[in-house]
């Protein structure tokens, strides 16, 4: 029952999300695709992929523990912190935190989980930042 529900949201999802690029406004200067086509093309494979998994549901799923379920609300709660906080402390903070934890919750020490926290948010600010110059949040230091 569960993946019906899960399959018929995303088939809704997918429709709003179709409708809601319909309204993009074209510029005269666009090329021969526009600007609908992505968002529509995301669309299309949101709803046909909803609707596979609305007609065809895997056997009822087994629900994880209070434990498990409490340690993935708490994955949701540094996501919703990370996209609060990035504006605020920059790309590199908020990125080493998220990485840290959620790398400490998969299962590594937490010396092993800050440096791949580290090492994960000044690697993808070198490559994303420096290497290839694109705008990343900027934190009080600047970077």
């Amino acid at each position: 029952m569960s993946d019906r529900i899960f399959g018929i949201f995303g088939v809704l999802l997918a429709i709003g999300f179709a409708a809601a690029a319909l309204t993009i406004e074209e510029s005269f200067l666009s090329d021969a695709v526009g600007p609908k086509g992505f968002p529509l093309i995301i669309a299309v494979v949101l709803g046909l992929s909803s609707a596979v998994i609305a007609l065809k549901p895997d056997p009822e799923p087994i629900w994880p523990a209070l434990p498990r379920l409490v340690e993935v609300i708490a994955a949701i709660v540094v996501m919703i912190l990370y996209a609060q906080l990035l504006p605020e402390i920059g790309f590199v903070f908020a990125t080493a935190f998220a990485a840290s934890y959620l790398s400490w919750r998969l299962g590594s020490a937490i010396i092993g989980a800050v440096l791949t926290g580290v090492g994960t948010s000044v690697g993808i600010y070198v490559i994303f930042h420096l290497v290839l110059g694109l705008s990343l949040a900027r934190g009080p230091l600047g970077f």
